[in-house]
């Protein structure tokens, strides 16, 4: 009788097929994700640039400093004395809503959110005489968004980064302008 524990090799080969085949796809896999990373990290528009090799769009600190250029700024990086003279921050009054919160047994319960902030614009820019007339509703639209928020939405950098970001384009969307630069937030308080 013979052993049929022992394989031929000319049954090993499909084995080693099957096993190059997984690693083919695994690296193909590991490639899209890198792509797709590469994406959602700069662009789809740089990432275009970058492979046919040109230039197609600015980087945002390029088109800042040839938008300083075209105005006349002597510092085309932007942190010289004629571009702060430029800039304006207007403070808000401090802003405290109630926020939801979740507890370690899973119980919604509610929480105290306050905020000191501060917007810089850049007074050169067509429409930034609007965000003093309409502060008002800058306030107001900042409290709808924030009156939505979850405790954990403000955890870490990236919850920040997060608060900064939505509180910017709500900015830019009411005083219809693009003067808005940054959000200067002093405290931001749970409680």
């Amino acid at each position: 009788m013979a052993d049929s524990s022992k394989t031929s090799p000319s049954d090993a080969a499909p084995g080693k097929a099957g096993r190059l085949i997984r690693i083919a796809v695994l690296l193909v896999v590991c490639l899209l994700a890198l792509a797709g990373g590469l994406v959602a990290a700069v662009g789809p528009q740089r990432v275009m640039a970058l492979l046919s090799g040109g230039n197609k769009t600015a980087a945002p600190d390029e088109a800042h400093a040839t938008e300083a250029a075209a105005h006349g700024g002597g510092d085309t990086g932007g942190h010289g004395a004629e571009a702060q003279k430029n800039i304006v921050v207007t403070p808000f009054k401090e802003i405290i809503v109630n926020i939801t919160s979740t507890t370690a047994t899973g119980r919604q319960t509610t929480r105290f959110l306050k905020l000191n902030l501060a917007l810089a614009y850049d007074s050169r820019i067509a429409g930034a005489e609007n965000i003093e007339e309409r502060k008002l509703f800058l306030r107001d639209s900042f409290q709808d968004y924030l009156r939505q928020l979850n405790e954990s939405d403000l955890q870490g950098t990236v919850g920040l980064v997060r608060l900064k970001s939505e509180l910017l384009r709500r900015a830019r969307a009411i005083s219809d302008s693009a003067a808005p630069q940054e959000f200067l937030i002093a405290d931001l308080i749970v409680q």
